[in-house]
C-alpha cells in the first residue's frame, strides 16, 4: 500500500508546496499555508472510470456549430439581468455569500420555476425532507425538480447518470468530497478538485452547474482563489439580514457584463424581485434635512437613483476622523481635498462620516457631485431638496466633468418625478431638452452648483 503523500496549500490562492511556508510566493500572503493528505494511487483509478462522463476528441473549429440565443431563461427578471440574458448550457456557475443570506432559497426558488427542464437538486447540507418544507413555502407548480442529499461526487454522478437532468444545482461545494482525495470536505483540495470533476461534465455534456459557495470572515469566497478561475461566472449575493433586501451582482461573467446588479426583497414566500430599486435606496421622509443628496448612478444598463448621507462635525479628539460607507475611503480623501484647496471650505479639522443609502457599494464617478453637495450640506446646515438629483463627476481642479449616457439618466429621473438634474455643462451639448420636462441645471465647476442649491 502506497504511503499517503501530504502537500500545503495556500489557503488565499491554492499555491501547492512540498513543505510550510511562512509566506506564499504566489499571492504574497503571510501564514495561509495548511498541510492536507493527498492520495495520488486513488486519483487515477477514478480517473479512468470518468463517472461514465463521455471523453472529447479533437475537431476543426469549423465543424463546431453553436447557437447564439440558446440561453435557459430561469423566469426570473433579476437573476437573468445578471447572468446576461440566462442561463448559459455547459457553464459553472458559482454563487457565493454569508450564512443564511439566501443562497439555497435563491436557488431552490429558481430550480422550481424552470418548468421546461429537467433539474436535479443535489444538497449537501440539508435533508430532503428540509428542502421539502422550503419548498412549500415557496408557491410553485413544478414537476421537473428532483432532489437528493448527497456528498459524494462518486454517488452523485450516479443520480446523474439515472436521472439524466437538464440543468444541476449543488448546495454547497464546500459539503462536497471526492474519493480521489483523502482529506477533509471543505479542505483546498477538495474544493478545487470537485469543482474541477464538475466542470469537466458541465463542458462534456453541455449541462450548466449551479454551485453555491460559503464566504469566509473577510467576505472572500471559502477556498482557494484558483475555484474563481474554473468557473464560468462568479455571482455574490449580500445585502444586511437585518433588512429585507438583497442583491445580486457578478464578480466574473464570460458570457455576460459584470457591471449589472440584480435586487430582490426577502418575504415569508421566498425572494421576490424589485422592478424599481430606487424605491428601497432612497428614503421616504416627508421633512428635509441636511446632509442628504440623490444621485442617478448607473449599474449595468439600468439607472438607479441613491441618496448620498453625510455628517460634518468638529473634531472632539483633535485628530479629525473619516469614514465612509459604501464609497472609496481614497476618493473621499480627493474631494475633501478638491474641497479644501478649490472651494475654500475649511474641513480638515472636522470629522467627516459618508455612507450610502440602502447597504449598496457605488463605483459610479458620476456620484462625486451628489457627494460634495452632501458633505458641504451638513457642514452649513442647509438641506438639499429631495426632488433635485446630480450626476456629473469632479475633477481635481474642481470643473464638474461629463459622464457617460447621461440622457438615460436624465429620462428616469423625468420618470420618478424629479424636479432639477446638475449635469456637466459639455455633457448638455448632446442633449436636446425638449425631450425632458424636469429641469436641466448646467455647471462647469463645483462652485456654480454650490450657489444653485444654497443661495
Amino acid at each position: 500500500m502506497a504511503k499517503p503523500k501530504s502537500f500545503y496549500f495556500c489557503r488565499q490562492c491554492g499555491y501547492q508546496s512540498s513543505s510550510w511556508l511562512g509566506k506564499c510566493p504566489e499571492c504574497g500572503q503571510w501564514n495561509t499555508f495548511e498541510q492536507e493528505v493527498v492520495q495520488s494511487d486513488k486519483r487515477h483509478a477514478v480517473a479512468a472510470a470518468n463517472h461514465g462522463i463521455p471523453t472529447s476528441s479533437p475537431r476543426l473549429i469549423q465543424e463546431v456549430t453553436y447557437s447564439e440565443n440558446r440561453r435557459i431563461p430561469t423566469h426570473c427578471g433579476e437573476f437573468d439581468r445578471v447572468l446576461g440574458g440566462g442561463i448559459v448550457p455547459g457553464s459553472l456557475i458559482l454563487i457565493g455569500g454569508e450564512p443564511g443570506i439566501g443562497k439555497s432559497t435563491l436557488l431552490l426558488q429558481t430550480a422550481l420555476s424552470i418548468n421546461d427542464q429537467k433539474i436535479l437538486y443535489v444538497s449537501g447540507e440539508e435533508s430532503e425532507q428540509q428542502i421539502k418544507m422550503r419548498a412549500d413555502r415557496i408557491s410553485h407548480n413544478s414537476q421537473q425538480c428532483y432532489v437528493v442529499s448527497e456528498t459524494s461526487t462518486q454517488r452523485i454522478f450516479e443520480h446523474i447518470d439515472s436521472v439524466r437532468p437538464d440543468i444541476l444545482v449543488v448546495d454547497s461545494i464546500q459539503t462536497v468530497n471526492t474519493e480521489t482525495i483523502d482529506s477533509s470536505a471543505g479542505s483546498i483540495s477538495q474544493i478545487r478538485e470537485c469543482t474541477t470533476e464538475f466542470q469537466h461534465y458541465a463542458k462534456t455534456t453541455g449541462v450548466p452547474v449551479l454551485l453555491i459557495g460559503h464566504i469566509t470572515k473577510d467576505g472572500t469566497l471559502a477556498g482557494p482563489k484558483v475555484m474563481e478561475h474554473i468557473v464560468d461566472a462568479v455571482l455574490q449575493f449580500e445585502g444586511d439580514r437585518n433588512y429585507g433586501f438583497r442583491i445580486l451582482r457578478a464578480l466574473k461573467n464570460r458570457f455576460g457584463s459584470t457591471a449589472e446588479l440584480g435586487i430582490f426583497e426577502m418575504a415569508g414566500s421566498g425572494l421576490r424581485e424589485v422592478a424599481n430599486p430606487s424605491q428601497f435606496l432612497l428614503s421616504q421622509r416627508d421633512e428635509t434635512l441636511s446632509g442628504a443628496a440623490v444621485a442617478a448612478t448607473l449599474e449595468g444598463a439600468r439607472p438607479i437613483f441613491i441618496e448620498v448621507q453625510s455628517l460634518v462635525s468638529s473634531a472632539v479628539y483633535g485628530t479629525p476622523q473619516r469614514n465612509a460607507n459604501g464609497f472609496d475611503f481614497r476618493r473621499l480623501s480627493m474631494l475633501l481635498a478638491v474641497l479644501e484647496k478649490r472651494c475654500g471650505f475649511k474641513l480638515g479639522a472636522k470629522d467627516v462620516f459618508l455612507n450610502i443609502a440602502g447597504g449598496i457599494r457605488v463605483n459610479d464617478p458620476a456620484i462625486d457631485l451628489a457627494v460634495a453637495c452632501s458633505i458641504l450640506s451638513s457642514n452649513v446646515d442647509i438641506p438639499i431638496s429631495p426632488r433635485i438629483c446630480m450626476a456629473a463627476e469632479l475633477g481635481l481642479s474642481g470643473e464638474v466633468r461629463p459622464v457617460s449616457r447621461v440622457e438615460q439618466r436624465i429620462a428616469e429621473a423625468n420618470r420618478l418625478g424629479f424636479e432639477k438634474i446638475f449635469v456637466s455643462k459639455y455633457n448638455s451639448r448632446e442633449l436636446d431638452k425638449k425631450r425632458f420636462d424636469i429641469e436641466i441645471v448646467e455647471v462647469s465647476v463645483i462652485e456654480q452648483a454650490f450657489r444653485e442649491l444654497f443661495t
